[in-house]
């Protein structure tokens, strides 16, 4: 299960700049956050939680795919989603 979501993890993150504004976003939203949101400093906690799912955003709209929680809203909508760049073999728009 791990491996399976690492090769999709960087089959979906192949362009530099979205694997570095993924190496700053995550942090930011994950750990940054929850340690401030812990401290009770709630307005610090929500703008890095906010702007670290921004960076990666901005990331997946330079990589040329939607970002997973996109993907996953798309799917259960019925809508199309592009899951892989185009830097990535498997690029092409999923239809449902």
């Amino acid at each position: 299960m791990l491996r399976r979501f690492l090769v999709n993890y960087f089959k979906r993150h192949r362009n530099r700049a979205n694997q570095v504004f993924h190496l700053v976003g995550v942090p930011l939203t994950f750990l940054a956050s929850a340690a401030l949101a812990v401290q009770g400093k709630w307005a610090p906690a929500a703008i890095c939680f906010i702007g670290g799912y921004l960076l990666q955003f901005i990331g997946h709209a330079i990589e040329g795919n939607d970002a997973g929680e996109t993907v996953l809203v798309k799917k259960w909508l019925g809508m199309s989603y592009v899951e892989f760049g185009p830097l990535s073999k498997e690029s092409r728009p999923t239809d449902p």
